[in-house]
């Protein structure tokens, strides 16, 4: 199982991650439950390589939710090795370093790897569900305080 708040990281990625909300409904962000741990929190995953961070947030919203995005804001960079440090089942323990934006749902498809979700759905942005990411906790209030600049922690 994925833990959270891990030490001593074996090794250091890059992620994105996204706060997608409709326009109808911008109080709302799209969640998905993590079929690894069975926790809610934002849809993305690692960066591959030769891809933008745009790029790469654009695709793991598509394939974990099916959801086309149009791209806003960079919310922030989260890097704190005290927050960012995750545990695999493997014993990796991976300091990931996220950029986590902002983004408006476009055209709903099929997600491309259902294996890595066990539901999804659009929750009220200020009563999360639980169990939820820990980490993604922090991304989600930064992205509702609206700042004009990405917060870096």
């Amino acid at each position: 199982m994925t833990t959270y708040f891990a030490a001593d990281p074996t090794e250091v990625r890059v992620s994105v991650s996204a706060v997608v909300r409709r326009p109808e409904e911008p109080g709302k962000i799209l969640l998905m439950k993590r079929s690894d741990n069975g926790h809610w929190g934002l849809p993305g995953g690692f960066l591959e390589p030769g891809e933008s961070v745009r790029e790469g947030a654009r695709r793991e919203v598509r394939e974990e939710t099916g959801f086309e995005i149009e791209m806003g804001r960079l919310v922030g960079i989260y890097s704190d090795p005290k927050r960012c440090v995750v545990a695999y089942p493997d014993r990796r323990r991976v300091q990931i370093v996220n950029l986590c934006f902002e983004a408006l749902a476009g055209r709903a498809g099929d997600p491309t790897t259902p294996d890595e979700v066990l539901d999804l759905g659009f929750f009220d942005a200020e009563a999360l569900p639980k169990p939820f990411v820990p980490i993604h906790t922090e991304r989600v209030s930064d992205a509702l305080r609206r700042n004009a600049e990405a917060v870096v922690r």
